[in-house]
């Protein structure tokens, strides 16, 4: 692998009971960019599904950067293990680096993108900081709103999306995949520009 391989990460829960949650909005957009560069997940030892691909296109009409799709088969509090094994195995600096999950303090539909600060109380950003003793990694922030009236966020994040939100669902997904493919071929600046002077849903 050389400088220009990214590892890209979707956070979520293992499983078909979980797979629709809030909490596996990460896993989704995974899925959108694996559909989008044809690739395929297997199973990998780091324990977690693994596609490599080439994602978007460079100035001039060269290939994108060479990626690694990554959906820990973990749960999500211990996704550290599996994120620093597949960064040790492909041998990719923590800066390239990017980790799509879910945002409570965004609202749906919204996202936001950021390198190092913070978990903001997120256990799966929190074991993978410690497990790759560093925050200078990119997050991709999928904001799925905040829990209504009195619903405790641990229960909100475990529960599937609205109907209404399943008919806009589609739409953030690809806005998220968008960013994490500007993020690689333009830089986080660029990709920062663009995502956050968007009209908020």
């Amino acid at each position: 692998m050389t400088d220009d391989t990214w590892l890209v990460a979707g956070l979520g829960n293992p499983g078909p009971r979980y797979a629709e949650n809030r909490h596996n909005v990460g896993q989704m957009v995974l899925d959108e960019l694996a559909a989008r560069t044809g690739s395929t997940f297997r199973a990998h030892k780091a324990q977690a599904a693994v596609a490599e691909a080439r994602l978007g296109v460079l100035p001039g009409g060269r290939p994108g950067p060479r990626v690694v799709f990554a959906k820990p088969v973990t749960y999500m509090n211990v996704s550290g293990g599996p994120v620093a094994g597949l960064v040790r195995f492909f041998s990719i600096p923590p800066e390239n680096l990017v980790v799509v999950h879910d945002e409570l303090d965004i609202p749906f539909g919204a996202l936001r993108l950021k390198r190092g600060g913070g978990e903001g109380g997120h256990n799966g950003l929190r074991d993978i900081t410690k497990a790759l003793g560093t925050k200078e990694y990119v997050r991709v922030r999928v904001g799925i709103g905040r829990p209504p009236g009195r619903m405790d966020a641990a229960d909100f994040v475990l529960r599937d999306f609205s109907t209404a939100e399943r008919k806009e669902l589609p739409f953030l997904l690809a806005d998220a995949a968008d960013a994490v493919e500007l993020i690689l071929t333009s830089g986080l600046d660029a990709a920062q520009q663009k995502v956050h002077t968007a009209p908020t849903p």
